[in-house]
């Protein structure tokens, strides 16, 4: 029995081995689909709906949706684009996004998602809610203004043991995400490196360095998010 599988994305013929996710499925045949929170070795959650796409006239998440065989799936059109442009449009104005003056600027993946599906002016009103900025850590600065909760950090910065060095705090509306205050008094620089990398905004900063590489030089200065998948 083959262990292979074969699908359509926008029409284009996906060949895929089975088990895997359509998102997976999709970036080994060139086909992009944005995320924010997916991460390539820890289980999906589907919680900043980026990777969204159609299949049967239904909105699925890829990154949660086993691929099928015989799958039609719409992942870029206009319909699906619009609702990716809507979601960035509902992160920045929940949040304290000032790209000009961020670290993270032409290396963040929300503000990249930006200009690739072309958001100008936001159609919903800015909250700018009041978030703290938690410097208690000799290695990184977590910013709650720029967090968007897409639980990267959470999942893949643990220590040799397993412990999360982030976790949620509070509910609802105040939701957020705080550093473990006794193993981020321990956080290694390169730990630190890897938290600061993983974070797909400007949410976790390494401390004692900055902008050593200069705006405009950076990846996504360079090219559109995505190019590195699509084919």
């Amino acid at each position: 029995m083959s262990n292979t599988i074969k699908f359509k994305i926008d029409g284009k013929e996906i060949v895929a081995e089975y088990g895997k996710t359509v998102i997976e499925a999709a970036r080994e045949n060139g086909v992009y689909i944005p995320t924010l929170c997916n991460f390539a070795g820890v289980p999906a959650k589907g919680g900043c709906r980026m990777c969204t796409i159609k299949i049967n006239n239904r909105f699925m998440t890829s990154c949660t949706t086993p691929a099928a065989a015989g799958m039609e799936i719409e992942n870029d059109t206009p319909e699906i684009n619009a609702l990716r442009k809507s979601i960035i449009e509902l992160l920045f104005v929940s949040g304290n996004h000032f790209c000009p003056s961020c670290e993270k600027s032409g290396n963040c993946e929300l503000q990249a998602l930006a200009y690739r599906y072309q958001m100008m002016v936001p159609k919903y009103p800015y909250s700018f809610p009041v978030k703290e900025v938690d410097a208690s850590s000799p290695k990184i600065i977590k910013d709650q203004n720029r967090c968007v909760l897409c639980q990267r950090c959470m999942k893949t910065i643990k220590t040799e043991s397993g412990e999360r060095y982030f976790a949620f705090s509070k509910r609802g509306a105040d939701l957020e995400v705080i550093m473990d205050p006794e193993l981020a008094e321990k956080m290694t620089d390169e730990i630190a490196q890897l938290a600061m990398d993983n974070c797909p905004v400007g949410s976790i900063i390494k401390k004692e360095i900055g902008f050593a590489e200069p705006i405009g030089t950076r990846k996504y200065d360079k090219e559109v998010i995505g190019t590195d998948i699509e084919g």
